[in-house]
């Protein structure tokens, strides 16, 4: 859909959130309705969540390579078209689109089942565009199905701070029974509730002073709350960092134990700063979670099936997404952000 042109009036059309430069904000725009290509899908949008790499996107935190662009990869959506050779879809089916829409196949990468780190992937909303719209063409083979018995907004989220949260939790290991959280949005607030039906105990760590976001980490069962800039009551096992705050690598390496592991589990985070040496020694391992794989999407929505978690929204129109990504900009939100067309 991208550099498409208007479409002719009487013609069956879309709306789109369009971003066409780094830091502007998105322009509503109506479109020609897609025609989905071979190996792909066209679906009606039901909802789309708001994650930070949209954010960082929209920013220009990260570059852009293609312009203008929809943003938007936590999608659910109901499939509208066919293209040829689509096989496993049905019209009618409700399917979710992530942030990985395409890898090669081929590579040494997706040789080795690791295709979250192909050497040519496609994202959705930033090669390709996304879900802030009233329709999206996606590549069919990466459209998970979904049969959570939940509302469309609730669903959304799953799709990027569930998908991520969980690939975040498994390289936490299963042996990090005090897990730390640093970031309490939207996929802190999603994986602290699977960490918690597997026994484990969740320490959050909100900005300093946000009573608020403490108050809701408690409230979905977290056994400590505070400040990034305070300790645990003792040392964790684990810390996942949510929040793109390069300088919460140091504070989270102080608070995990020997032996202990910090993951980084966003695309883009500040520079983190110099630290000495010995928040690292005693085999304190510092890792990173990029993108995700199929693999992961199913393993979570079966845990999702068993484990529903409380999903928090904030729901906007889509003609109020720039709002949505200001309240996130902001750190306005407890939970999820999640347009509506």
């Amino acid at each position: 859909m991208a550099g498409q042109s208007l479409a002719v009036p009487g013609a069956p059309a879309m709306h789109a959130m369009v971003l066409s430069g780094a830091g502007q904000p998105l322009r509503m725009e109506r479109r020609p309705l897609p025609e989905p290509a071979a190996g792909e899908v066209r679906l009606r949008v039901l909802a789309c969540a708001v994650c930070r790499t949209d954010l960082h996107i929209v920013d220009g935190d990260l570059p852009l390579p293609v312009l203008p662009i929809v943003p938007g990869h936590e999608i659910v959506g109901e499939v509208e078209a066919l293209g040829p050779d689509v096989l496993g879809h049905r019209l009618g089916d409700r399917v979710g689109v992530p942030w990985l829409g395409h890898s090669c196949g081929h590579c040494a990468y997706c040789a080795q089942d690791a295709e979250n780190l192909c050497d040519a992937p496609r994202f959705t909303g930033y090669h390709r565009d996304g879900g802030f719209a009233s329709h999206v063409v996606a590549e069919a083979d990466y459209c998970l199905p979904l049969g959570l018995a939940k509302p469309p907004a609730e669903v959304a989220p799953l799709m990027c701070a569930g998908l991520i949260g969980w690939r975040c939790l498994k390289a936490a290991g299963g042996r990090a029974m005090r897990l730390g959280l640093y970031g309490f949005g939207a996929a802190a607030h999603l994986i602290a509730q699977v960490a918690n039906a597997q026994g484990r105990q969740v320490h959050a760590f909100t900005r300093p002073g946000d009573k608020a976001g403490q108050d809701f980490a408690r409230s979905l069962g977290a056994a400590w709350a505070g400040g990034a800039d305070e300790l645990p009551p003792a040392p964790l096992d684990a810390a996942i960092i949510f929040a793109p705050s390069g300088e919460l690598v140091p504070a989270a390496l102080k608070a995990v134990r020997k032996g202990g592991r910090v993951v980084c589990g966003g695309i883009h985070m500040s520079d983190i700063p110099a630290f000495a040496y010995r928040l690292l020694w005693e085999e304190r391992q510092l890792v990173s979670v990029a993108n995700l794989t199929r693999r992961d999407a199913r393993e979570f929505l079966e845990v999702a099936q068993v484990h529903p978690p409380q999903v928090h929204v904030t729901a906007y129109p889509l003609a109020r997404a720039n709002e949505a990504l200001a309240d996130l900009r902001g750190g306005r939100l407890n939970g999820a952000a999640v347009l509506l067309p």
